[in-house]
């Protein structure tokens, strides 16, 4: 495949596919005789598999041993997944936290001598807050 029948087929940009590439994720099998860049045929589904993973928080560090499966001892990848599980479950936990922070104000209303329970909920959220994110 071409890098157009790709970008088609993974509904992405051709300068997606480019960017991967650099980033070492997707990879050219070859070149055709004019030069022009082949790759795989299961190619756009590695291309959905990283847009999907980057909507659900994965960032490109993370998304790379997921794809190098073949090459990545088990006992890593899970220590990646395990991690990520943890962050996920941080991250529902502090939503949670602020929808019933949110259904606690639109219950109750506005006690203006109280601290905003949104915002309580916020600054009780859990360690992943504090690494820029």
């Amino acid at each position: 495949m071409l890098i157009g029948e790709v970008a088609r087929a993974a509904a992405v940009e051709v300068s997606t596919v480019r960017f991967y590439e650099r980033r070492g994720l997707v990879r050219p099998t070859g070149r055709t005789t004019g030069n022009y860049r082949q790759y795989a045929e299961d190619t756009p589904l590695t291309v959905r598999f990283i847009r999907r993973a980057q909507r659900l928080g994965f960032t490109l560090a993370e998304v790379a041993p997921v794809l190098a499966l073949r090459l990545v001892p088990d006992s890593v990848l899970r220590e990646v997944l395990a991690a990520k599980r943890a962050d996920l479950d941080q991250r529902i936990a502090d939503l949670e936290r602020m929808r019933d922070a949110i259904d606690r104000l639109a219950a109750e209303g506005v006690d203006p001598d109280a601290p905003c329970p949104v915002v309580a909920s916020l600054a009780t959220a859990g360690p992943w807050r504090s690494e820029g994110r």
